[in-house]
């Protein structure tokens, strides 16, 4: 994937709870965390892949849109 496709991936999430944390993990040899953010009930995040972000991990109750389709962590 070249940089212009990696930023072109949008990603929505909206809390269901408060407290869900967004998690940014890094691309290359090692995988590590290198962006946290802490969303409240009803809060939506807009994010992207980028050149730095490989991977996106989801704590807590929360509906996520992608291209892709909608997931919902609960099921």
């Amino acid at each position: 994937m070249d940089d212009k496709q990696s930023q072109e991936e949008y990603f929505v999430v909206k809390a269901k709870e408060n407290g869900v944390q967004v998690i940014g993990l890094t691309r290359g040899q090692d995988t590590k965390f290198h962006h946290t953010e802490k969303l409240d009930k009803g809060e939506i995040m807009i994010a992207q892949f980028t050149a730095h972000t490989s991977a996106v991990k989801i704590r807590g109750k929360a509906v996520v849109m992608t291209k892709h389709g909608v997931m919902d962590t609960e099921e």
